[in-house]
């Protein structure tokens, strides 16, 4: 059995809003920094994309595909946009893919119904369970997973286009649907507080636009590396495979509250209620975050977990951690350079956050960031929770900086 960290949801280049940075090279550089042995492709139904990834991996025979030593996974984000019940509907779905085979007969299908050249996540004019359904008849290995579930817009529980249960979205196909994605503003605490998610298998990943951004959400196995393995582990919620998940702090999501981001407006889900889901200074309609959908759908107390339920250890990121330490801008170069440094020296960036002593990171940065990195990991930080598309902030309760100890590095 090997352990290894995977990060199924990305983007390349050919996504709206995205890093022209997001190329094979920089995603296998940085993946290896990270700690990141498994990573999904994204956009394999984009046909510029699909040809970058036929020219740079190679197939290992057993679904997986290598480049410069990290492993990929085909992978892509799709839109689902259909009419139910008269109302509009936008759903973010993720399919895994065994072969470029069985990529080229999915996206034959999918073209049908949108085009696949205007962006790396189309838009498709495909119902929720029609998609289901179609993948499963042409790729029977393949598996779907709805993404990041309960932000407001485009997913499954979201308040503005979304359902109130996996059947209710997917009808007949719902006993096909085996995961979902968390999404950076809910966690798996949140998410069991309804029983009705028990038998699903929660997975986070970091949605990265950039390659930095990889990995600041993602899975840790503990299994033979192999698309089939990978794929039962999921299906199966199996949690002697699947030991946890790495999540950002929910709260730091940029819809975690309720709120309306033109008049600065943040609101708890009570606080939101008692206003009657309007902006206090406005009296516009306020955006409605995931802690809101949940306390509505919710059908346990908060803190709840249910017996067998996979773990999750929620990190900072460690550029973020080193920007915060140091009070400098986290893509300055005082910033990289450092994180670089600790990265060759240390090891990567997920050993150094999950696993490495404080003492053996003060070898290489100020004692400072070596106690943030432990105060991170015992849960001591104070946050601002996101809204209406504005990202929270996570505070970590480190002690004070000593001119003289920061000079040295």
């Amino acid at each position: 059995m090997g352990l290894f960290i995977a990060d199924f949801h990305i983007h390349s280049r050919f996504s709206r809003a995205t890093s022209s940075e997001m190329r094979i090279g920089n995603l296998s550089q940085q993946a290896k920094r990270k700690g990141i042995s498994l990573l999904g492709t994204g956009d394999f139904t984009h046909p510029g994309w699909l040809a970058e990834l036929k020219g740079n991996l190679t197939p290992r025979g057993d679904g997986l595909f290598e480049h410069k030593g990290i492993l990929f996974i085909l992978t892509v984000e799709v839109s689902n946009d259909f009419y139910r019940g008269g109302k509009s509907k936008r759903i973010h779905n993720l399919i895994f893919a065994p072969s470029f085979e069985a990529v080229e007969r999915i996206n034959r299908v999918l073209s049908k119904f949108g085009s696949l050249e205007k962006d790396g996540r189309p838009s498709l004019r495909l119902p929720a369970e029609d998609i289901v359904e179609l993948v499963l008849e042409v790729s029977p290995q393949s598996l779907i997973v709805p993404a990041h579930v309960w932000t407001p817009w485009f997913s499954l529980f979201g308040a503005n286009s979304g359902f109130d249960s996996v059947e209710e979205c997917f009808g007949e196909q719902a006993p096909n649907i085996y995961a979902l994605e968390t999404g950076l503003s809910s966690d798996p605490p949140m998410n069991r507080r309804l029983k009705s998610l028990d038998r699903y298998t929660l997975i986070s990943n970091s949605d990265a636009h950039s390659p930095t951004r990889i990995g600041r959400e993602a899975n840790v196995f503990s299994q033979p590396l192999d698309y089939l393995g990978v794929i039962k582990t999921i299906k199966e919620n199996d949690s002697e495979r699947l030991l946890y998940t790495i999540e950002f702090f929910p709260q730091e999501g940029k819809y975690h509250y309720d709120g309306h981001r033109k008049c600065g407006t943040r609101l708890s889900p009570k606080e939101a209620m008692a206003n009657y889901n309007l902006c206090p200074i406005c009296q516009r309609r306020l955006t409605i975050g995931v802690m809101h959908r949940i306390e509505e759908l919710a059908d346990r107390p908060d803190g709840f977990r249910p017996s067998g339920a996979i773990p999750c250890k929620h990190l900072v990121p460690l550029v973020e951690v080193i920007s915060q330490v140091l009070g400098k801008g986290r893509d300055t170069v005082t910033v990289r350079s450092l994180y670089e440094r600790m990265t060759d020296s240390i090891g990567p960036e997920f050993e150094i956050l999950l696993e490495k002593e404080k003492g053996e990171i003060a070898q290489v940065a100020p004692p400072q960031v070596a106690e943030a990195i432990i105060k991170v990991r015992q849960g001591e930080v104070e946050i601002t929770p996101g809204y209406d598309g504005v990202y929270g902030q996570v505070r970590i309760r480190a002690e004070e900086k000593s001119p003289s100890q920061m000079e040295l590095f």
